[in-house]
């Protein structure tokens, strides 16, 4: 070892000897290495290991807030979904419980829940089944629908409707609105529980949606009798809970009888209302009344050969096959061949043919014609992806429609999805082709199956990641788009208090006497005014004025810029104060270098780091300060989305208890956000300053 040793040293002369010293050399023997001044700062700031992770929080909240739009490209600030309103944060909504996957018979929904049928007559539920602040879990299926087998089932918007084989017709969820009567004292119970948990907040959210007082009370008095105990009382109990002025009770056969399942055509849900066609043309329709303006056209027909629900009108088809009924004239009577072309009138586009059935969304439908053909008719929105051609010989041999959607399967095997595709609803995967035999239609998701039942594939909607607004729209994407608009108004007003700070207190500061003594009773003004009140004032009297939503941001950061610069101005001053005695300055100015290139070439960047630091801290306050502004209604306003007024909703307590994930994670957002921007200021203050103690 120490010949190894003594060989290795002598190596280490003869090269110092012929070649000279190395930096080895150097760090053996302990010499201090030389650093610039920015080197040591980066050195000391990544030593923090608290500084690093805000500012990798800072970089990723940048470069998702400015660079995650452009992976959102369905999405617009106006965007608003009756049908998803308040939904819970779920990716469940595509998630078919694995005990269907293999034997599935039916499919449906209509809101943020689906409903499946199996081959053996099972129901199964997935997807957010809390039914809002009514505490209703539509997910816990009744006993005496899992112990029966079912035929048939359909879900509306916060309601279910099976039918067993037997013709027993069973119902659950929210029945406020007359959705359905039962007798089933477990049903029955869980709406009385679900009553009690309402508070009186929440009740005002009910009543807004619809749900009178009276009919909160008739449905606690009516659940309070079926605890007496008679047949007779729960009857009457439940039906009492479902009948009103503006309710089509459910028939009575329904509700204490059966009916023939052989003859049923089809059950189908809507908003809160049910439909059962009889294959002889009978008609069983109940249901909210005001949630569809036409429903008593409807009561009493019986001569329909389809029917089916858009969001605000029940749509039939007659015998005659000429028109789509509805009890109104001028409603879905301009048809067209596919949703880019241009419509005709019925009789003229008709001719000849008739319609074999039909087949609704929200505000459009598609019919099949009797040469086998497909028509259109309604208002489709500007996103809607036309009907792909069909093959040569090729036909449609099954449609199914969701919400916005329509999928289909061709005779050539082919499975087409088209329609509205905001969410995804036309995305079809590859391969299909040849091995689907039937298919389903949620509300925005498509199911493929093959002859067996077993599910091939799925497509659409499979959740929110943050759950859903009070509008429906996705507050994940409205975090990104407003977290882009609050961090562009926090930067734009920093950029403005910069430049005007930076000038002002250049020139105070160098030139001093009674320029600095103006300037700095103008800085005192500006700082004596009350930020917010006057933020305030102003915003108000816009609100009066006919000005654009982007002249408002525009004057919004503009008034942030121009009342917080005083700070950064004073602090400017000070240091211009102090370097304005260097040597530096006296040779420029024996040098004849003029005053305002002293102040701004060579004293400013002296002073770049200090500034540099100030801008950092004020950027976070300008955040804030957009988000209270937009928080009280001043700032900027719905639609256009920012993390301040996506806050200003959720201000009362039945959203903080309800649905809470509408402020938290907003919240979070700009909580971290700018606490990470202050500490990441702090820090850099701390190590440029060589006279602060770095391990206090």
């Amino acid at each position: 070892m120490k010949k190894k040793n003594f060989f290795g040293r002598l190596n280490g002369w003869v090269r110092r000897v012929f070649f000279g010293g190395s930096r080895d050399l150097a760090n053996s023997i302990d010499v201090e290495e030389v650093v610039s001044p920015v080197g040591q700062i980066v050195r000391n700031f990544l030593e923090r290991r608290l500084a690093v992770g805000a500012l990798i929080v800072v970089i990723l909240m940048f470069l998702l807030v400015f660079f995650g739009p452009l992976f959102m490209p369905n999405y617009y600030d106006s965007y608003t979904e009756v049908t998803q309103k308040n939904v819970a944060p779920t990716m469940s909504m595509m998630k078919v419980p694995s005990g269907l996957k293999n034997d599935i018979k039916m499919i449906d929904s209509y809101g943020s829940f689906s409903v499946g049928l199996s081959n053996s007559g099972d129901v199964y539920v997935w997807g957010a089944t809390q039914l809002g602040t009514t505490g209703i879990d539509i997910g816990e299926i009744p006993d005496a629908v899992k112990e029966d087998t079912i035929a048939y089932v359909a879900a509306g918007i916060d309601h279910i409707i099976a039918i067993s084989e037997s013709g027993k017709v069973y119902g659950w969820g929210s029945n406020k609105h007359g959705q359905y009567i039962t007798t089933d004292k477990e049903v029955l119970e869980q709406l009385e529980e679900a009553e009690e948990s309402v508070s009186e907040e929440d009740q005002a959210i009910l009543e807004e949606a619809g749900a009178t007082t009276e009919d909160v009370e008739t449905e606690t008095d009516g659940v309070e009798e079926t605890s007496e105990g008679t047949e007779e009382t729960e009857v009457a109990a439940a039906t009492s809970a479902s009948a009103g002025e503006n309710i089509i009770p459910m028939p009575d056969e329904l509700v204490n009888g059966t009916i023939d399942v052989a003859n049923i055509k089809k059950l189908v849900c809507g908003y809160q209302c049910t439909a059962i066609l009889m294959n002889d043309g009978k008609l069983y329709i109940w249901g909210n009344a005001n949630a569809y303006q036409n429903i008593s056209s409807f009561v009493d027909k019986d001569d329909l050969t389809d029917i089916d629900f858009t969001l605000n009108y029940v749509v039939g088809l007659t015998d005659a096959g000429t028109s789509i009924y509805t009890g109104k004239r001028g409603l879905y009577d301009q048809y067209r061949t596919n949703i880019n072309e241009a419509a005709k009138s019925s009789k003229k586009f008709l001719g000849k043919r008739k319609i074999v059935s039909i087949y609704a969304t929200n505000n459009h439908l598609c019919g099949m014609l009797s040469d086998g053909s497909l028509f259109f008719t309604g208002n489709f929105p500007n996103d809607s992806v036309a009907m792909p051609a069909l093959h040569d010989g090729e036909t449609v041999v099954q449609l199914e429609a969701g919400t916005y959607h329509y999928t289909a399967l061709t005779s050539e095997g082919r499975v087409l999805s088209w329609g509205g595709s905001t969410l995804h609803q036309t995305d079809v995967p590859n391969g299909l082709d040849g091995k689907v035999t039937k298919v389903f239609a949620g509300a925005f998701q498509s199911y493929a199956v093959n002859d067996s039942g077993k599910l091939i594939d799925k497509w659409g909607l499979k959740g929110y990641l943050f759950g859903t607004d009070g509008n429906g729209a996705d507050i994940f994407q409205r975090i990104i788009a407003g977290g882009k608009m609050t961090m562009t108004i926090g930067a734009v007003a920093v950029i403005i208090s910069t430049i005007i700070g930076i000038v002002v207190g250049c020139l105070s500061g160098y030139f001093g006497g009674t320029v600095d003594i103006i300037l700095m009773r103008v800085a005192e003004i500006f700082a004596a005014i009350p930020f917010l009140p006057f933020a305030l004032i102003l915003s108000a009297i816009m609100a009066q004025m006919d000005i654009s939503e982007n002249e408002k941001i525009f004057i919004l950061m503009c008034i942030l810029g121009v009342l917080t610069w005083t700070g950064l101005a004073r602090m400017v001053r000070g240091q211009v104060l102090v370097a304005r005695e260097n040597e530096y300055v006296t040779a420029a100015k024996a040098m004849g270098v003029k005053e305002g290139r002293i102040a701004f070439r060579h004293i400013l960047p002296n002073i770049v780091s200090i500034i540099f630091v100030t801008l950092t801290l004020d950027f976070a306050t300008c955040m804030l300060t957009e988000s209270s502004l937009s928080y009280l209604g001043f700032g900027v306003t719905y639609p256009r989305p920012t993390w301040g007024n996506m806050l200003s909703g959720s201000n009362n307590s039945t959203i903080i208890k309800n649905y809470w994930w509408q402020w938290v994670f907003t919240s979070i957002f700009l909580a971290v956000t700018c606490i990470c921007i202050n500490i990441v200021g702090d820090t850099l203050r701390d190590v440029m300053d060589p006279k602060s103690d770095r391990d206090k």
